[in-house]
């Protein structure tokens, strides 16, 4: 293996620490700024590790992961939550604070202040853990990984407030390792670290987490309309009436029919994956979806909150259009057929839907289509061109189904026309080499064809506002804000 290293801070620290600390083969090689990394999204000062088999890691977080990977170290959902947490969390703050210390002359102390209740939660869950490090009693991927970003800002002599006592201690912990030493040094260089903060200068200030985020922790969230955490007696109290019969158990509640949301109570909205109504579902559309949903709707409604489960059959688009072509059905007789099909399923194992529905029904046709007419009446849409395939033996043009052809990556002869089977590829139709018609066996040709699109520059404004006011809830989970942003 192979890595290589651009420039000191946090990234370097992280992979060299963790390398270390398993003693990972590796063979480590500098090299300057000017050498991006094959992903141009990436700081040039970003780590890459070449793996044995030709793969490159380029997420320092990723790399560190390998290395305890490797030495057999299997990952717990302890340390899991701290690399998330890590990623989404201190780290954003922690390179606005670096930022803060290297380019503009702040001080260690007055850097590390600006991490504030991140700190905190770092203390409290050391202290509250009775333990060492973070996610057990042996130093894990996740202390590499956040020692890492916080080495360069705390390593100054009273950095960190007098208080935060285990803090402290699992700091200097970590700073005395033999891993850790060698990394530092490796970092700390004059000419090094000058490099970094010369490369610095030229990147735009990096955003801190906002105030709402970074007061999301991962082993204790503090989500609007969550319920306070239970007391040791009250948890007894529980225990005790479980063990007295179901009879002592409080009774779930029973809405009334349709459910509806009732004021004062909590309401639950959960729906699951839609099933495409073109195939018979089997343990892998049951598990992967809608068993987990139904297992959630059961515990909600034990709990007595009004919980609404809903799904249905989705029956729109070329997949279901080529299923009935393929067994000489209509596309309607092709629904009829399957929805019955997923309704029975679902049912023989005990699936309990509130609603189970498909997207054909009148009030589904009216939803759309008032949506689309406000939105074209809005001057939200555009129309533009799009070179696309058309077979004139068919008289139509096209869809991706309808098109295969010898894939241009592989060369695989019967490759769809968005994606080829043997290589993973997705495709454009138009790509295809040698395409013909799956209905009539014809050569298509490209044609241009008008289409609507929703211009969503248009909307970019009011929708960050939008998300503004939702992040600020504290609602959205770090991943999926991070995700949208």
């Amino acid at each position: 293996m192979r890595l290589r290293l651009a420039a000191a801070g946090p990234a370097a620290l992280k992979v060299l620490a963790a390398a270390g600390t398993v003693s990972a083969p590796v063979q480590v090689e500098w090299g300057g700024l000017s050498e991006r990394p094959p992903a141009p999204a990436l700081p040039p000062w970003a780590p890459t590790l070449e793996l044995d088999s030709g793969a490159v890691l380029f997420s320092p977080n990723a790399i560190c992961q390998f290395f305890f990977l490797a030495r057999g170290e299997e990952p717990t959902d302890l340390s899991n939550q701290w690399l998330e947490w890590e990623a989404t969390e201190l780290q954003p703050a922690a390179s606005a604070a670096l930022y803060a210390q290297l380019v503009s002359g702040r001080k260690g102390p007055e850097a590390a202040g600006a991490l504030g209740k991140l700190l905190e939660h770092l203390e409290h869950s050391l202290a509250r853990r009775g333990t060492a490090y973070l996610a057990g009693e042996c130093r894990s991927v996740a202390d590499v990984v956040v020692w890492g970003s916080l080495f360069l800002l705390l390593q100054e002599e009273g950095s960190l407030p007098g208080e935060l006592q285990a803090l402290r201690s699992w700091f200097q912990s970590m700073s005395g390792s033999e891993a850790c030493r060698r990394a530092a040094a490796s970092v700390l260089e004059p000419k090094v670290l000058q490099e970094f903060r010369a490369c610095l200068q030229k990147q735009p200030p990096p955003c801190p987490a906002t105030e709402a985020a970074s007061s999301r922790q991962p082993e204790e969230p503090e989500e609007e309309g969550s319920e306070p955490a239970l007391s040791e007696e009250e948890i007894a109290a529980a225990v005790e009436a479980w063990n007295q019969g179901p009879e002592a158990l409080p009774q779930p509640w029973d809405p009334p029919k349709p459910v509806l949301p009732v004021q004062g109570r909590r309401n639950v909205l959960i729906t699951s994956a839609l099933p495409y109504v073109n195939n018979v579902p089997h343990l892998g559309n049951l598990i992967g979806c809608v068993l987990s949903a139904d297992t959630f709707a059961r515990y909600c409604r034990l709990r007595g909150w009004n919980t609404l489960f809903v799904c249905g059959t989705d029956e729109y688009g070329t997949a279901t259009e080529s299923r009935a072509l393929q067994e000489g059905l209509s596309p309607r007789q092709l629904c009829d057929k399957y929805h019955g099909l997923h309704a029975d399923i679902y049912r023989w194992f005990h699936i309990s839907f509130d609603y189970f529905g498909r997207t054909t029904t009148p009030q589904q046709t009216q939803i759309a289509q008032d949506i689309f007419q406000r939105l074209l009446a809005r001057g939200c849409l555009q129309e533009q061109r799009v070179e696309q395939l058309r077979c004139e033996g068919c008289r139509r043009f096209l869809a991706d189904r309808f098109v295969e052809g010898c894939c241009p990556s592989c060369a695989y002869p019967e490759a769809r026309g968005d994606q080829c089977d043997r290589c993973g590829k997705l495709i454009n139709a138009v790509e295809l080499k040698e395409p013909r018609c799956k209905l009539c066996r014809a050569v298509p040709v490209v044609s241009p064809s008008q289409h609507l699109f929703l211009d969503l520059p248009k909307l970019q404004g009011r929708l960050e506002a939008w998300l503004g006011q939702a992040w600020a809830g504290g609602r959205w989970t770090p991943n999926a804000e991070q995700i949208t942003r």
